[in-house]
Formats: C-alpha cells, structure tokens, sequence
C-alpha cells in the first residue's frame, strides 16, 4: 500500500526512536493492516491519510492528501504519489514540491481577526468528554511547549533521542551534544 501523506512521518519517526507506539489510525505495516508498531510503518508500511481508514472517516483525509500531492508535486513540478523517494532513502534526488498560498482575509469579509478570534474562543470553551481534557486550537500546544522550553531553560530530549544523536556524532566523527543538568 503506497500512502502520500507527509505530515506525521517525523512523528511516527520520533515514536520508533522512543520505542513508542503510534495510534492505530496513523499507519500500516507492509501488507497494508493497520498497526500501532512506528517500525513498522517506517519499514515497509506507509502513513494513512488524515482520519486513517474508511471507517474513522479516512475517506477526507485521502481528498485532502490528494489536494496536498496536487499542488505540492503536480503543480509544482515535482515528484509526487508513488514517484517521491521512500522515507530514510538516499538512492534518489527526493524532488520535494512546494507551494506557497498566499491570502488576504480582508479581500473576503471585514473583521476577520475578530471573528477568529472569536472562533478560537468558541472552539476552546466546547465540552469534553473529561474535565481533565482540553479542546485547543492550532498553537496551543506549541505555546505550552515554549513555557515548558523557557521554564526548563532548555529543550528536553528523550533519552533514546540524545543516544541516536550521540550514535550519529560518532559515526560522523564529530563532538557529541553537550547536555546542560
């Protein structure tokens, strides 16, 4: 099953280096079932598109990747679908598309960073299934992550990826990341 969607590679890569599993609707292993193993999905699999299979609603997520590949690698002139690269491969020029959207709110509708915002607060107050859970929007999480950056006066790493750094120091034959305490 060859699947085009690039957007949680690095996450499912990041899983694997953990020794993490990945939600079920993020991947499949080489013959194309579901699977929860990041290895897996890296070494022979393939990400799902957005939302996983047909079931959970995958069937948009394959639209919006279809999208993605079309502006990102036909438009653009690039590789695209099953002509990319495989992932950790280097036997290949990897021809990434881009593109680039540029749009101006205000050509649309007035007061468009007021009802953002508004939509954004409206998005945030909505129930959940448990007052320990939190709907966020698009970087409330990364916000949380730069208090937590700030607070700890560095970034932190799990300790399999200072040893995948440090592994890769040594075969390149350079210094190994210095860790401040």
């Amino acid at each position: 099953m060859k699947v085009t969607e690039k957007c949680n590679v690095k996450k499912v890569e990041l899983a694997a280096r953990k020794e993490n599993p990945v939600p079920l609707s993020w991947g499949v292993g080489a013959g194309g079932k579901e699977t929860v193993d990041p290895k897996e999905v890296l070494h022979g699999g393939g990400l799902l598109p957005l939302g996983g299979v047909e079931v959970s609603g995958g069937y948009k997520g394959y639209g919006l990747s279809s999208m993605i590949e079309i502006f990102c690698g036909i438009l653009a002139g690039a590789h695209w679908g099953p002509h990319v690269r495989k992932w950790m491969s280097t036997n290949a020029e990897a021809d990434l598309g881009q593109c680039f959207v540029a749009i101006d709110p205000d050509a649309f509708a007035p007061g468009f960073a007021e009802r953002l915002q508004d939509f954004m607060q409206t998005m945030r107050a909505l129930p959940t299934s448990s007052p320990s859970f939190k709907v966020e929007v698009a970087g409330d999480m990364e916000r949380r992550h730069e208090l937590l950056v700030e607070q700890l006066g560095g970034i932190p790493y799990h300790k399999n990826q200072i040893t995948f750094i440090n592994d890769l120091a040594s075969k390149l034959g350079v210094k190994p990341v210095t860790l401040i305490q």
